[in-house]
């Protein structure tokens, strides 16, 4: 294992660096503007080496891209409907980047942030941001960290801390879109998935959840099985996924996805109590080495509180009061078979 980083570029006087971690198996490419995952590197089943995640070539791609490449996200991750929550009587209004509604924070999340260094291992990285009172509209200061290792030559974790100095509400979460064929090899409509969520949070015309929660069996969001995620994206239903499932255990692995072509796999693991899909509907740019990302050209698998909790009571609460730890993980391991 080791850890190594370079300068990448200056943005607003401030230096950024991109990462390295290396084990046997993987190479992990980390920046600190946004907190952002750049590059994985891991093998197919010929040994070949391919990196997995879309995204960019350089640090000007992440300051002007507007899909989230790999970010950490926050304050809040997903949609909070009408850009208005309430909490303790207060209302707070919120920036409407998207439809109407606050989408990963407004125009400038967390993932247009520049991260502070913390404690670097020997295989891995901290990064630290200090989030102010009313940044963004929402209440309360807080201190994150979020730390990257690689484990046992082919994992990657990830673990968020968090502690607001009054009550608020957080959800955080990385944006990185697979494609296990290599982030230039085509769409990802031939990649086997599970999600070990037997229930999902149906959603209106903008994608806010209508607080209900629902069986997928019998749905085209029946994932409990493995499937081709293209099976059913056009069902007549959906045209793309970008659903929240919801978790009814957090004590076993949560998603599964295989690209045959290439044999890659990967696991997810994680104790947050959701899980959102997307297929990158939205994705129409250049992407590295000058490639065109299309329309389903990656997955996202977003670990976090279900879209719109702050205003669904029934939705296990985002709430976390002065003091008090938020403290998550997401694991990925990848193989081949």
């Amino acid at each position: 294992m080791s850890v190594s980083k370079k300068e990448w570029g200056d943005y607003c006087g401030y230096k950024i660096y991109l990462y390295t971690i290396k084990s046997k198996e993987i190479l992990v490419n980390i920046t600190n503007y946004g907190a952002a995952l750049v590059n994985i590197f891991t093998p197919d089943k010929n040994g070949n080496i391919d990196d997995i995640i879309l995204g960019y070539d350089d640090l000007a791609g992440y300051i002007n891209g507007k899909t989230f490449q790999g970010a950490t996200i926050g304050r809040y991750a997903n949609r909070i409907g009408g850009s208005v929550f309430k909490l303790y009587d207060v209302i707070y209004n919120l920036p409407a980047n998207d439809n109407g509604n606050c989408l990963h924070g407004g125009f400038f999340g967390y993932n247009n942030r520049i991260w502070e260094i913390g404690c670097i291992g020997e295989n891995s990285v901290t990064m630290k941001y200090k989030s102010p009172d009313g940044e963004c509209g929402f209440p309360g200061a807080v201190n994150i960290e979020v730390s990257f290792s690689v484990v046992n030559d082919n994992g990657l974790h990830i673990y968020y801390k968090a502690v607001p100095n009054s009550d608020t509400i957080l959800n955080l979460t990385n944006h990185s879109y697979f494609n296990l064929g290599g982030f230039d090899s085509g769409d990802v409509l031939d990649t086997d998935l599970i999600i070990n969520a037997d229930s999902y949070t149906p959603v209106d015309d903008k994608l806010i959840p209508t607080g209900e929660i629902r069986s997928v069996k019998g749905t085209p969001f029946d994932f409990t099985e493995i499937k081709k995620i293209g099976r059913d994206i056009k069902s007549g239903l959906i045209d793309g996924y970008d659903h929240n499932f919801v978790f009814s255990s957090n004590s076993e692995k949560m998603a599964y996805a295989c690209h045959g072509k290439s044999g890659r796999t990967m696991e997810v693991f994680t104790d947050m109590p959701a899980i959102q899909l997307y297929t990158g509907n939205g994705l129409d740019e250049t992407g590295k080495s000058g490639s065109k990302v299309n329309k389903f050209g990656g997955f996202c698998l977003e670990t976090q509180f279900s879209p719109d909790t702050p205003n669904k009571n029934n939705f296990p609460t985002c709430v976390f009061k002065a003091g008090e730890e938020y403290n998550y993980f997401t694991k990925y391991i990848f193989g081949v078979k």
